[in-house]
């Protein structure tokens, strides 16, 4: 699985990832930093990645555009620092993993982790895990 990460992550994210054995790129390598939303996921889905992200606009595109893809990982927590969500994100990378590759919105808190099958069509697609 293949990982973009957004401008409001910090690039280590991409160091973390690679550890764990998925290839990860910073937007700032690959794009234009003051692109928008709509833009880095055009590319994330051109590319085959998948988008790592702490904002809530990619899930409201990806409903607002029932598109199939790109698949979208929102990490919710109050301190987005590797050091400190690292095991949290990874558990729910691989716990969603098989959904990742195949279209979906994973929604990653400190309590729980959720998923959402595209395209987002309503309530009956979600799995919370």
């Amino acid at each position: 699985m293949r990982i973009l990460v957004d401008m409001n992550l910090s690039p280590r994210w991409c160091e973390v990832l690679a550890r764990h054995g998925w290839h990860a790129v910073h937007w700032s390598t690959v794009g234009d930093p003051r692109a928008g939303d709509a833009t880095l996921m055009a590319w994330a889905h051109a590319n085959g990645y998948v988008v790592l992200t702490h904002d809530l606009d990619f899930g409201t595109l990806l409903a607002v555009t029932k598109a199939e893809a790109p698949s979208v990982v929102q990490v919710r927590t109050q301190d987005l620092l590797p050091e400190s969500a690292e095991q949290l994100f990874v558990a729910a990378l691989h716990q969603f993993e098989p959904l990742l590759e195949g279209g979906a919105l994973v929604v990653v808190e400190e309590a729980r982790s959720r998923a959402r099958v595209l395209p987002l069509k309503g309530p009956a697609d979600s799995r919370d895990e």
